[in-house]
Formats: structure tokens, sequence, C-alpha cells
């Protein structure tokens, strides 16, 4: 089992941190892997990413849910051109550094949205995607 990160993910970073296996790595280029990822293969399953996401973002990968209800002004972000994602975020991560991502799609309190999706999305970023490993 490990865990996941799904659509939530805003890139604050501060999963990485914490990570005692070092699993956790950026999507590059942004455009196309907007997330944090989380290699499937490195994870330990200890947990420790979830509370420092302040997005709400990571889950473990049999609890990823289905029908999650937002709260008012969470955010989701898909690779640029996704229907639907047309909203530019420019934030912060947990040091201070520039977030900006180009397809993101503000919910309002209690829409339902799949997260599922996310479980597919991150096993192809380390089978199909730009070649990054934990090791890298």
């Amino acid at each position: 089992m490990t865990h996941v990160i799904t659509s939530l993910c805003l890139r604050d970073g501060g999963c990485v941190t914490v990570c005692p296996v070092e699993c956790i790595v950026p999507g590059k280029p942004e455009s196309e892997w907007p997330w944090f990822y989380i290699d499937p293969d490195t994870c330990i399953d200890c947990g420790a990413c979830v509370p420092e996401c302040p997005w709400e973002a990571i889950f473990p990968e049999d609890e990823v849910p289905s029908a999650f209800k937002a709260k008012e002004g969470q955010r989701l972000s898909m690779p640029v051109g996704t229907p639907g994602f047309t909203e530019v975020y420019d934030g912060v991560n947990h040091e201070g550094e520039p977030v900006h991502l180009e397809a993101t799609k503000t919910l309002k309190a209690g829409e339902v949205v799949d997260l599922t999706p996310a479980i597919e999305i991150n096993k192809k970023f380390f089978k199909e995607g730009p070649g990054y490993s934990a090791a890298s």
C-alpha cells in the first residue's frame, strides 16, 4: 500500500520535507505534472506526509475518495489544457517560495468531486512520465 497525492495538491512541498524515505517528488514540467507524486515502490506507508499537507491532498491509496466533499475555496489543479481548469493560482509554498499553477479550478463548499483518478495518474507519472524516480 502507498499514499497518493490528489488533484487538491497546490505544491506546498511540506510533504517532501518530512518523508523519511524521500519518495515524494515534484512533477516537471509543472504544466504537464502539476502535483507532487509519491513513488509507490519506495513509499513505506508511514503517513508522515498527510498532516503536513495544508491542502488535505494526500490519502492512503485505498482511501482516496470518489465523492470528496469540498470546503469553500479548495482548489483542484490539473495539466494545462484540461477543460474547465482555467484559473491561475499564485501562492507560496511552505518555504515562502512562489507557486504558480496555470490550470486550477476553485470548488464551492459542498461540491462533490471524484479524486480517484489521481491513483492512476500517480502510477503513470512513475511508469510513463518524465523519467522521475525517488532516487533522482
